[in-house]
């Protein structure tokens, strides 16, 4: 196997591990927070404004929000469309890229709603045994 083939198979099966793995864990802080996933799905459904996504986003700030979607534009995850109308009328909605990060992150999203509970009880068995040491 060649050199450039081996390094291609090692940076596939782990990219954390390749010469862009910085940048990957970059990526992954911006999606990975605590708000942006929430947005993306919500923006599955077909664009959005503001306030709607603010209701469709339990417990998320004005502020936070505003954060999040100015990063998610910025990066290219979603779009922003003024209309000029009185009063003005703004839409977010995903961009293709933001269909695929999407479409690869759905999958979590349904995993964390389907074993929160099972989460949440290794943490408190966890927390019981760690206070009786």
């Amino acid at each position: 196997m060649s050199e450039a083939s081996t390094a291609s198979t090692a940076s596939s099966s782990a990219p954390f591990a390749g010469p862009d793995a910085c940048r990957a864990r970059e990526v992954l802080d911006l999606v990975g927070n605590k708000w942006s996933l929430g947005v993306v799905d919500t923006l599955g459904a077909g664009p959005k404004r503001f306030g709607e996504l603010k209701r469709s986003v339990a417990g998320i700030s004005q502020r936070m929000l505003t954060v999040t979607l100015r990063g998610l534009e910025r990066d290219g995850i979603l779009s922003r469309t003024v209309y000029a109308v009185m009063p003005p009328n703004v839409t977010y909605a995903l961009t293709p890229m933001g269909r695929t990060l999407l479409e690869a992150t759905r999958p979590l999203v349904h995993w964390s709603v389907r074993n929160i509970a099972a989460i949440d009880a290794a943490r408190t068995e966890f927390d019981t045994r760690s206070a009786s040491q």
